[in-house]
């Protein structure tokens, strides 16, 4: 084994929420951790719910029910003591026990001072919701210590450097790399099993920020990147990425292989799987993700790779993205004026607000987004300059593959799948990786089970292996 492949010989296990969920979730997660011999570092969500627990004390502090979120806060303390018969030492239990007392003393006292002005800023919000993470850090390095694993629980804010963004922060890469080979590789040296809570880290002023929803998942990438991991992977509760949602389309199976740019277009068009930056710092670094399923840690799951998997014809996944608001922007006023475009766009980037899908024609431009909170003065400011009508109520319908570069036919056969459908946009992306059809959301349902029909029971796409 070369120097190179000695560094890299260590696996990221993340684990997301519902595989911490309860006691048995939390002794499945020792089981399969023990079983990998390699070493690894363990990522861990907050357990299942808490975050949006943590999220409804926040809102109910700005509302002023203050007592009701000292309620909340306790009930979350009870959630977490009911995680300690994982500890069969009772000094171990006892000291567990009494972490969990301050930390939750420490929530309440916070609670408690912002609920005196009602209001929450962006930083107070990214500190309620550490704690999430922040505990069952330590909850799953106590487990893994009772079960005779060598683990110790490290504070993210440790490791992971930010800028002060709170709610979306954004990662220093090279400051955190050297955090971990600070922080996390020693302990990898010595036989140790970290555990890190994702998703949360802290500004180089020392402040709790968060990588915003799902950024438990791209915490395990930065980790896995920085410390040069042979694998990522991605426990979660299904037996990997699906051909489509199975809660919305009967008959789904588990796509074996994707390449990076498969899975990343399948994320940000709506595959709940994977987060959308997850696979950003596995590219950097080529880092293979697995997606795996905790409650049957047997399932060979999904693997992610740089390269598509060979002989798939037709779209390897469908995805959907609810809840879009459809922009119709005009100005005839503009016909074959130099940009219109540009302004266009230049008022959705002073609004940071990003574009899903977009179609134009020489005087115009329809475009969907799903961040409302600034859509009345994107309005007011396209106003200036077009002609402006919104719709709500839409949804993309994404069929995605790196199959659709080498037969253009799918677009058709796509199209004519969903004949009888109104169909309000249609988009193909630069990639040519998507063919996007956006639909009036009480079709999306109907939308996405002709597609699963047509391109995965009758022979259109054909699956790789792993």
């Amino acid at each position: 084994m070369s120097k190179k492949e000695r560094k890299r010989a260590m696996v990221v296990m993340k684990f997301g929420g519902t595989s911490v969920r309860d006691v048995d979730a939390v002794r499945r997660v020792v089981e399969i951790v023990g079983r990998e011999k390699r070493p690894r570092v363990v990522v861990v969500s907050a357990l299942a719910g808490v975050t949006d627990g943590l999220l409804d004390i926040a809102g109910q502090v700005e509302s002023g029910e203050g007592t009701a979120a000292q309620d909340a806060v306790r009930g979350l303390r009870r959630r977490h003591e009911e995680m300690a018969p994982l500890v069969r030492d009772p000094e171990q239990k006892a000291a567990l026990l009494a972490e969990f007392d301050d930390r939750f003393d420490e929530l309440e006292a916070i609670v408690h001072a912002l609920a005196v002005v009602e209001e929450v800023s962006p930083r107070s919000r990214d500190t309620i919701v550490s704690f999430g993470e922040l505990t069952s850090s330590r909850i799953v390095a106590a487990a893994l210590e009772d079960a005779g694993i060598p683990s110790r629980a490290v504070d993210p804010r440790t490791v992971l450097v930010t800028n002060g963004e709170h709610g979306s922060a954004q990662p220093d890469l090279e400051a955190t790399d050297a955090r971990l080979l600070e922080k996390v590789k020693p302990l990898l040296d010595q036989d140790i099993v970290p555990v890190l809570g994702g998703f949360v880290g802290a500004s180089t002023a020392g402040l709790t920020t968060t990588l915003g929803r799902g950024g438990s998942d791209y915490s395990a990438a930065l980790f896995g990147a920085g410390l040069g991991a042979e694998e990522i992977q991605i426990w979660t509760d299904v037996d990997g990425m699906l051909t489509a949602d199975p809660r919305m389309v009967p008959g789904t199976r588990v796509v074996p292989h994707l390449s990076f740019d498969e899975a990343a277009e399948l994320a940000y068009f709506g595959a709940k799987v994977l987060h959308p930056s997850t696979i950003l710092p596995a590219v950097r670094r080529d880092i293979p993700v697995r997606i795996l399923n905790s409650h049957r840690p047997e399932a060979p799951g999904t693997r992610i790779t740089r390269s598509p998997a060979p002989g798939v014809a037709g779209p390897t996944a469908i995805a959907c993205k609810r809840g879009q608001t459809r922009l119709d922007i005009a100005s005839t006023r503009m016909l074959e004026a130099y940009g219109f475009l540009r302004r266009v766009f230049e008022v959705f980037e002073r609004y940071r607000t990003s574009i899903d899908v977009v179609t134009t024609s020489e005087v115009s431009v329809s475009v969907t987004i799903d961040d409302r909170r600034a859509l009345d003065a994107i309005v007011a400011d396209l106003s200036e300059f077009s002609e402006v009508s919104s719709e709500d109520g839409m949804a993309i319908v994404c069929a995605v593959g790196d199959g659709l570069r080498r037969d253009p036919s799918l677009a058709t056969r796509m199209l004519g799948a969903l004949e009888g459908l109104p169909l309000v946009m249609v988009s193909q992306g630069g990639s040519r990786q998507n063919i996007t059809a956006v639909v009036r959301d009480g079709d999306t349902a109907s939308a996405m089970e002709r597609l699963h029909r047509r391109f995965f029971e009758t022979g259109d796409s054909t699956p790789a292996s792993a």
